[in-house]
């Protein structure tokens, strides 16, 4: 999650699409140059352990556009691929 966080504060598009599951994965990632990522709070997780196939992480990512601040509220499932490592499934936004 935090990894994925940095990827949108930096703007690394292909590293996004490197760590999302094949099976939701869009064809591509444009980003807003506009959002300047500003934060990053972990509100709580769920599973996501050693020996977890899925996990849960609820968030709110703050970020400023346009000279106003933002936050995006979301509970994301993260998944094993099939090496093992985490990749982003889906969310469900709390805006």
């Amino acid at each position: 999650m935090r990894s994925r966080y940095s990827a949108f504060a930096v703007g690394a598009e292909d590293y996004l699409l490197q760590t999302w599951y094949v099976e939701t994965k869009p064809t591509a990632v444009e980003l807003d140059p506009k959002q300047k990522w500003t934060g990053l709070e972990i509100l709580g997780t769920r599973k996501g352990g050693p020996q977890d196939k899925m996990g849960t992480v609820e968030f709110t990512a703050h970020f400023r556009q346009d000279g106003a601040d933002h936050e995006h509220h979301e509970v994301s499932t993260f998944v094993r691929d099939d090496g093992g490592r985490w990749v982003y499934r889906e969310a469900l936004s709390l805006e």
